[in-house]
């Protein structure tokens, strides 16, 4: 009676589970999941696949893996084959047609004299759609040049406009830490950064330290978030009344990580600013704007 109410189960569990495998079309680029069929895949592998956009080339980024049904949006398309050194002959040939195609497209856009500024081309794989990314800041008619393009490459043409950040990310390069922006390197999204993070990190929101290639506050500081919010907790804030082994001050920077205070001494003959640790400090009064100036650095950028 036990194996078969084992046996009974086991439709059940199946039928609540799905195989599949992660692919990605560029780097850094988003995952995208698939059904992987008979195919057994590892990371790197290169793969054919039908998207909406027509049949693809793509990367394993996630090899064959059961996960629960609920997690993912069914029906999933399959893996179509593994890429043959064909298929690899092909994409590579089609990432020179794009750098033919983007010199043609700039030409076409000088004549045309649009305000635009083309960032990539891409190619699918099967040819049947050339796509052009570019940035404008205004908008801008065309159609004209969609109809040249079209004329020219004998496929179908879509010009698609995208944001400073997808530049930077489509562009790549180094950021001021010596490494590849982590846009172009590895993150699939991007992160959600905040003026406060900067603050709260003692990044001046002018300074072309807390600033990406984008323009926009580095995707960076998102990764040390939650470790300086937590040690802020422990803190007194900036503006709070303390006092010292030197006597009473008001502190005037925080330093979240070593949690240290810098504390300006309340003295008759001049002002004194001297570090001190947390320990050494015990808070008589907080600013009466905490709350307010919380809920103003915590604007998204």
């Amino acid at each position: 009676m036990e194996n078969e109410k084992n046996t009974d189960l086991e439709p059940t569990l199946s039928a609540a589970n799905v195989e599949i495998v992660g692919v990605s079309f560029r780097e850094a680029g988003k995952i995208y999941y698939f059904s992987p069929g008979v195919f057994k895949l590892t990371l790197g592998d290169r793969v054919i696949v039908d998207t909406a956009r027509g049949t693809e080339i793509g990367t394993v980024k996630l090899g064959n893996k059961i996960v629960p049904r609920s997690e993912i949006v069914t029906p999933l398309k399959s893996i179509k084959r593994i890429a043959t050194a064909a298929d690899l002959e092909r994409d590579a040939k089609n990432r020179e047609l794009e750098m033919d195609a983007a010199l043609i497209c700039k030409k076409k856009i000088a004549e045309h004299r649009l305000g635009m500024n083309l960032v990539s081309v891409e190619y699918t794989f099967d040819n049947s759609k050339l796509i052009f990314y570019f940035t404008c800041e205004s908008r801008v008619d065309f159609r004209e040049l969609v109809k040249d393009l079209a004329s020219t490459f004998r496929t179908r043409i879509e010009l698609r406009q995208i944001g400073i950040r997808d530049e930077a990310k489509m562009m790549g390069g180094l950021g001021i830490c010596g490494r590849k922006y982590c846009c172009a390197g590895f993150l699939s999204d991007f992160v959600q950064v905040s003026i406060k993070m900067a603050r709260e990190q003692n990044f001046a929101l002018n300074s072309s330290k807390s600033s990406g290639a984008c323009g926009r506050l580095m995707c960076c500081l998102r990764y040390e978030h939650e470790t300086y919010e937590e040690a802020i907790k422990r803190l007194p804030p900036h503006g709070a009344v303390v006092m010292t082994p030197d006597g009473q001050g008001t502190v005037t920077e925080v330093r979240p990580l070593a949690e240290e205070l810098k504390v300006r001494i309340e003295d008759k003959e001049k002002d004194a600013i001297k570090l001190y640790k947390a320990t050494e400090l015990k808070v008589l009064k907080l600013p009466k704007n905490k709350k307010a100036a919380e809920d103003e650095e915590d604007v998204e950028e």
